[in-house]
Parts: C-alpha cells; sequence; structure tokens
C-alpha cells in the first residue's frame, strides 16, 4: 500500500510505500513522511496505520489545523484504496500499489490536481453577475424538465453558457458498483462541426469513483508521431479538462465534464494557485451547479417514492394513508380547512449578500423550511407545497380535524417563537431571518392534483389565496400573525388563552379587491407557562386598550380613538397602522367614513 501527496504545484509531490500494521507519523518532524511545500502540516499532525487493505487515520492532538475528509473537518477516519484526506492545501491519496495503472497517454500530463472542497470557498467570482444569472435559472432547468434526457440537454446548454472558456461539457456517469465502462449520457460542444469527443476514462475515474472530488488534467504538447485518437484525452485535441461528481443517491456516478484548449493561454496559467488559476472560477461554478444538482434532484426523486408522505404528512395522516386504499384516500375532494401561509423575510437580502456563497444561504433556507415543516407536522397538519422562501401546510383533509383551528394557530405560534428564538442568538445559521404568517380557514378542494406520471398533495380554493393574502399583509400592518374573521372566532371560542390570544386588527380593503376584510392578530399568551415575563409582550390591558381604539376608530370618534391608542406601549409597532392613518387624515375621518382603511399594494 502507498501513500501519495500532491500540493498545489504539480512538484509539489511524492509517493510513500506504507509499512503493513505498523503506525507512522505524518508531519515536518518526520523527514520521510513530511511534506516541505505544506506550512500548515504540524511537527506530528496524523497517524496513519495501513492494515487489511484500508487506512486508518488519527488526528494527534498537537495539530493545529483540521484534516479534512469527505469535505469535513474529521479527526478519525479509516479509507479504502482511492479514498484520501487534505491538510491545508496538500491532498494525501491511500492507493494500492499492485494496481495496474492505466496505459500512459501520447500526450505527457503536465498537471493532476485533485480540488478540496473547502479549497475555493474563501475565492469570490471574478465575474459574479453571469455565474450568479446562470445559477438562478439551475432550479428552473431541473423541476421544468420533462424526463432525463430534456434534463441532459439543459445542463449542458446551462454549462455552456456559464463557462465561456469551455469548448465541451458533457454529463458522465460511472456508478461506484460498476466495472470500468463509462456511460456518456450526455454531450455538446460549442462549435457542432467539429466533430465527437470522448471523455477521458481515466479522469472521470479518479474524479467520480476514487477521490468523489473535482480533479483536473493539464496535458502537454503531443509528441511527434502520436494517435490523435488516444484513449484518455479527448478527441478533437483538447488540452485540459476537469471532472467534478455530482453528490446524492439521486444522481448515481454522475460526473459533470469540462473540456477545452489554450486558446493561446499560458499553460503555466493552468498550473497556477488557485488565487490566479485561469480555471478557478469554472471549477467553482461547476461544483455549485453540481451541488444543487444533487440537492434538488435528490428532493424530486424523493416526490416520487411512496415514502415521501412522511415528509408531508403528520403520523395520523399517515395512519389513514398506510392503513387502507391509499390513491382512493387521496383522491381530490372539497373539506373545509384550515390554511396556513408562512413566508421567510429577508432572503432575498441575504441572497445579495451572499456573492459567492450561494449553497451557504441553501442551506440557511433548507433550515428554516425545516422549523416550518416540524411545526406543522407535529401539530397534525399536512404540507402542501413549499413556493421557493416560503411553505404551505393546512389541516382538514384526509380527515376531517373538529380542532384544525386549534392545531394551525398552535403551529403558527411554534413557529414565531422557533424563529425569535434564533433571532437572539448571532451565531445561529437563521440569524437575521424573521416570518410572516397567514391563516385562514374555509372550504377548498385538497387531494392528489396532476397526471399519472406526476402529482402532488396540495389544496386550493379560495381560502388558500386569502392565508397568502394575510401574510403579505402582516409586513403592511407590522405584525408577525394574521387571521381571517373565520379563524379568529374560533381562536376565541377553543383556544386557551394561555396558549394564544387575538387581538382585531382593523377593517382593510387588500390591494385589488372590492370587498373589506375584518384581519386579526394571534398572539401569544403575555406569560409563558414556567418562564418569566416577556417585557415585549401585551399584556390583556393593553389589548383591551387596543380593542376601544379599535371601536372608537370604526365610529368615527378619532379624538377617543388616539387617546386609547396612547395606552397601547409605545414599541408595539402594531397600533401604527391606525395611528398613521389618524395622523393622515389630520384626525378627522374622511367623509362617508366607513371604517375600511384601503391597503396600497400587496406587501
Amino acid at each position: 500500500m502507498i501513500l501519495i501527496a500532491q500540493g498545489p504545484n504539480p512538484a509539489d509531490s511524492w509517493r510513500r510505500v506504507l509499512p503493513n500494521d505498523v503506525p507512522v507519523v505524518l508531519g515536518r518532524g518526520a523527514p520521510e513522511w513530511s511534506a516541505a511545500w505544506e506550512l500548515f502540516l504540524a511537527r506530528r499532525h496524523a497517524e496513519l496505520t495501513a492494515r487489511g487493505g484500508k487506512l486508518k487515520v488519527r488526528k494527534l492532538a498537537g495539530a493545529a489545523n483540521p484534516v479534512f475528509h469527505a469535505g469535513r473537518p474529521t479527526d478519525h477516519f479509516e479509507l479504502v484504496p482511492g479514498g484520501s484526506f487534505v491538510i491545508g492545501r496538500t491532498t494525501f491519496t491511500f492507493a494500492d500499489a499492485r494496481t495496474p495503472v492505466s496505459p500512459s497517454d501520447d500526450r505527457p500530463l503536465l498537471d493532476m490536481r485533485t480540488v478540496a472542497h473547502h479549497e475555493l470557498d474563501r475565492l469570490a467570482f471574478r465575474d459574479a453577475p453571469h455565474r450568479l444569472d446562470v445559477l438562478s435559472k439551475l432550479p428552473e432547468v431541473i423541476s421544468s424538465a420533462t424526463d432525463d434526457n430534456d434534463l441532459f440537454n439543459r445542463l449542458v446548454d446551462m454549462l455552456l453558457a456559464g463557462i465561456r472558456r469551455a469548448d465541451a461539457v458533457a454529463i458522465v456517469s460511472l456508478p461506484p458498483d460498476a466495472d470500468t465502462r463509462m456511460k456518456l449520457l450526455h454531450w455538446d460542444r460549442r462549435l457542432s462541426g467539429e466533430g465527437d469527443f470522448e471523455p477521458s476514462k481515466r479522469l472521470v475515474r479518479a474524479a467520480v469513483a476514487e477521490q468523489n472530488q473535482t480533479v483536473l488534467h493539464v496535458w502537454g504538447a503531443t509528441p511527434q508521431g502520436a494517435s490523435i485518437e488516444d484513449p484518455f484525452t479527448l478527441q478533437g485535441r483538447f488540452d485540459w479538462a476537469f471532472c467534478t461528481p455530482v453528490s446524492g443517491d439521486a444522481c448515481p456516478g454522475w460526473g459533470l465534464y469540462v473540456a477545452g484548449r489554450f486558446n493561446g493561454a499560458a499553460a503555466s496559467t493552468l498550473l497556477a494557485p488557485w488565487e490566479s488559476n485561469e480555471l478557478r472560477d469554472d471549477v467553482k461554478f461547476t461544483e455549485l451547479v453540481g451541488n444543487i444538482l444533487g440537492s434538488l434532484r435528490q428532493v424530486q426523486v424523493m416526490r416520487e417514492r411512496q415514502g415521501v408522505f412522511r415528509r408531508f404528512f403528520s403520523p395520523g395522516v399517515m395512519n389513514v394513508l398506510s392503513g387502507g386504499d391509499a390513491p382512493r384516500a387521496l383522491e381530490p375532494r372539497e373539506a373545509d380547512v384550515t390554511v396556513l401561509f408562512c413566508d421567510l423575510r429577508g432572503f432575498s437580502r441575504k441572497v445579495e449578500e451572499a456573492g459567492d456563497r450561494l449553497l451557504e444561504v441553501l442551506n440557511r433556507v433548507s433550515a428554516a423550511l425545516g422549523l416550518m415543516t416540524q411545526n406543522i407536522l407535529s401539530n397534525r397538519g399536512a404540507i402542501a407545497d413549499f413556493l421557493g422562501d416560503a411553505a404551505m401546510g393546512f389541516w382538514g383533509w384526509p380527515l376531517e380535524q373538529p380542532g384544525k383551528v386549534e392545531h394551525a394557530c398552535r403551529a403558527a405560534l411554534g413557529i414565531r417563537a422557533a424563529f425569535e428564538a434564533v433571532g437572539r442568538d448571532s451565531a445561529h445559521p437563521l440569524y437575521g431571518f424573521r416570518v410572516g404568517i397567514g391563516i385562514a380557514s374555509g372550504r377548498a378542494v385538497a387531494g392528489s392534483i396532476g397526471t399519472p406520471e406526476q402529482a402532488k398533495v396540495t389544496v386550493f380554493g379560495p381560502v388558500v389565496n386569502l392565508s397568502s393574502r394575510l401574510q403579505d399583509m402582516t409586513k403592511l400592518l407590522r405584525v408577525p400573525i394574521l387571521i381571517d374573521e373565520l379563524t379568529a372566532d374560533a381562536v376565541r371560542e377553543k383556544l386557551p388563552r394561555d396558549v394564544g390570544r387575538v387581538r382585531r386588527m382593523a377593517k382593510v380593503r387588500p390591494y385589488g379587491l372590492d370587498t373589506p376584510l375584518v384581519v386579526a392578530e394571534l398572539i401569544p399568551p403575555a406569560t409563558l407557562p414556567g418562564a418569566e415575563p416577556d417585557e415585549g409582550a401585551l399584556s390583556d390591558a393593553d389589548l383591551i386598550a387596543y380593542d376601544n381604539a379599535l371601536d372608537a376608530f370604526l365610529a368615527g370618534d378619532w379624538t377617543a380613538a388616539y387617546k386609547h391608542l396612547h395606552r397601547v406601549p409605545p414599541d408595539d409597532r402594531g397600533k401604527d397602522v391606525l395611528t398613521e392613518f389618524i395622523l393622515k387624515n389630520n384626525r378627522t375621518p374622511p367623509p362617508n367614513w366607513d371604517g375600511v382603511i384601503p391597503l396600497g399594494s400587496k406587501g
């Protein structure tokens, strides 16, 4: 068994034979097991033990810098031949010396570089607007593809658009349990008249089957008399190529293969450290595409499996679906439902601020949607849909739920409390995010909607639109949760006051609608059981003062309304709408006053 070290430059490398069953220490203190070029390598950094065809790696206590394995800092792990780990900018690969080496290319290989998952994180795109514009289209490319062939066509077109120096792009497949055969799923060239090409099998195998990381090959000039049909470079005389694996069970053995020519650029620019490497943006862009593709494709495939229902239904609903005729139970039908629409605030701003860290933002949004989903499912609801950075849940189907309003309100208050808690922790991934929630009750059609080939369980009808409108209005009325009049009546009757309370907010005419609505705010109790009083919480006396103010406001007695509003704490933003409307009209109701506040936008 051998260990191969490869640093940031082609000359920074060595191969060492590992003794069997005898630990060796990797570090600057051992000349044979040092890497003089690696500044982040400690004197005694890691203990390596080859035993039974595997390599055990243990980071030593005195090593300050991490050991990365599979993209994560890890202190203990085990490798099989072909596996690797990274310290600083050096990749260490475990290999079997008895494994036959592929025949040499006719062209010399100037550089064979493995790109660690963390290596490009700190480097910003040099052409960010163009890259981000192309990346923004990826979710639509994946979701709108009619089948895999259509998806492959769209992905290749997108990669060619995003990687301007690429002359050819391919999507390849090399499943881990397969033999040496590689499948070319789809390919295209920027100039279609230049003929076919064949990806390097050695490069694909190194990236997809052995390293599970991006691998870059840079080839030198073709020796005189060399065959143009060599098996590892590409037909068409490409000078460089890299392959990025796509992670996830939904993309087994997939790799994104990109190739091009020097086109007058010196080969040294492709052999430089990543800070000045000509290909760094292309590799980073392709890795982002691979990560997002793997994540979204995984969700897409899971939705096609029956087990996906557990992510959308509470255990009680799952018992109904699994205990009988599931297709019949999922048939669309009318039902009295309560719908909750929850939207993430601050998402667009976070995307703009993230720049080249889009995957980090995607993971944070996934965590936020997880908080919403957890509260909906734990309160006996069903997930109807995810709409970008929003989630929609509903109650009342496929089982009738007499307590559907109570369950929906508990879920909404749970979501609000969860986001308020993380908002107090600046180190939390969701710090800085807020939510707006709308809840409405009424008649709707719920069930499995779509075609036999592709369907989803959802709910539609006016009540869905109303819950979405209420969510939008939380921005204008400056409160976290708004509910319609029907839901508010049920809350007053059935929801214990130590769980939640209702405040009538106003009578409003939403933008684009003719019919006014009486909207209310759902708020937590002044003091939660077993907790200290919340200084910002409205007391019952505060709610009475606001209710008196609203009655006077609706009746046109704005002098009395203004006095009552002054009895509500000044930091309550919910009273601002009445206060500002009174002041805007010089404390005098308009002619023919009907108590309705027109809302000038959707939010």
